[in-house]
């Protein structure tokens, strides 16, 4: 290359220093824009949003995952449920399996007589669990009574009641002038509704306690005591609870309006086929082929809660536990709290 191609010459006005170079593109002669333009090209103001970039090297983007944990661990987090069901279906021993450990308000207060109340008196109970260093608040709300009785009308009131203070009570935290930095979230996450193991359809009580609390609150129906029902009765049951949800157009978790994307969708629809879920609980440990494992013994052998092909309680475990916990979290703060905050803002906001 010729000496003249590699250095500029140095004409009026020039300097040794270096010149500055813009990072802009540039500028495209008027003449081009018009002939652009008359060739259909596409506007700045309609060009597409943000393009990926590619880096020339590591930044240390991805350990914003590793703080993200780090502080999860330090200040742990809040999961509050909420069982339903007639008395007998096996909620507190439910509860205690998902957990394996003893959180039900029957196990948490041994030696007090159990009485069922005349109406539905809603008890709640908090443990700290912790499991490799990773904290979590966990508060169970039992019903105890529910669907008890001999007239059962509006036996859920005292359900929405407890739903809603738990939104009432987060909302007066969250428009204050000055609120806490972290505000005590006892709102409930997940409802799990305990169905009889009748081998029948849904009763008028079901489906009208789902059709209520599905637009307040995360419902997860459960065939109780599958044990009681063999495989193809199972299978018709769960057919026919299908067939009743989709009549009566009952959205119970996952919702498909809220799948975020294919993945998603595919995962959930999955857990769609298989709701309700047929669990079987069990807090008692048996020696099955050397190993400890929970189950419930009989006659005839040992059914073993943790394994697929005896009972589904691993699906409801995987799904209020291992795969979708943050997800009835966000749900319930995207969705069904905001709900309930709109209309209470309204409400504030109406004249007289």
């Amino acid at each position: 290359v010729p000496a003249h191609r590699l250095c500029p010459p140095r004409g009026a006005g020039s300097n040794l220093e270096p010149e500055e170079h813009s990072m802009e593109p540039p500028a495209v002669p008027e003449e081009e824009e018009e002939e652009e333009e008359e060739e259909g090209a596409v506007p700045l103001s309609m060009a597409p949003g943000p393009v990926g970039c590619q880096l020339f090297g590591y930044v240390g983007i991805e350990a914003v995952l590793d703080q993200m944990k780090i502080k999860t661990m330090k200040t742990g987090f809040e999961f509050n449920i909420m069982v339903v069901g007639q008395s007998g279906l096996g909620k507190s021993t439910m509860v205690n399996t998902l957990f394996k450990s003893k959180v039900s308000r029957k196990s948490s207060q041994p030696g007090q007589e159990e009485r069922i109340p005349k109406t539905v008196q809603l008890q709640s109970i908090t443990h700290i669990i912790q499991e490799k260093g990773v904290k979590m608040k966990l508060t169970v709300t039992d019903t105890p009574g529910f669907g008890d009785q001999i007239n059962n009308e509006n036996c859920w009131d005292p359900i929405i009641k407890y739903i809603n203070e738990q939104y009432e009570r987060y909302l007066r935290e969250e428009i204050l002038i000055t609120r806490k930095r972290k505000i005590p979230d006892t709102r409930v996450h997940g409802c799990v509704y305990f169905v009889p193991p009748t081998g029948h359809w849904l009763r008028p009580l079901d489906l009208e306690f789902m059709r209520r609390l599905s637009k307040i609150v995360n419902v997860v129906p459960v065939i109780a005591k599958a044990d009681t029902l063999t495989l193809e009765e199972r299978a018709e049951f769960k057919q026919r609870i299908q067939e009743d949800l989709k009549t009566h157009a009952i959205r119970v978790y996952p919702q498909e309006d809220f799948d975020q994307d294919p993945e998603d969708r595919a995962l959930n629809d999955r857990i769609r086929e298989k709701i309700p879920f047929a669990v079987v609980g069990a807090d008692q440990e048996h020696q099955v082929n050397g190993k400890r494992v929970l189950g419930r013994k009989t006659k005839w052998g040992i059914i073993e809660v943790e394994n697929p092909a005896h009972c589904e309680f691993p699906l409801l475990r995987d799904l209020l536990i291992r795969s979708h916990l943050q997800d009835l979290k966000d749900i319930t703060h995207n969705v069904h709290y905001e709900s309930y905050r709109v209309r209470r803002l309204n409400e504030s906001n109406r004249p007289g």
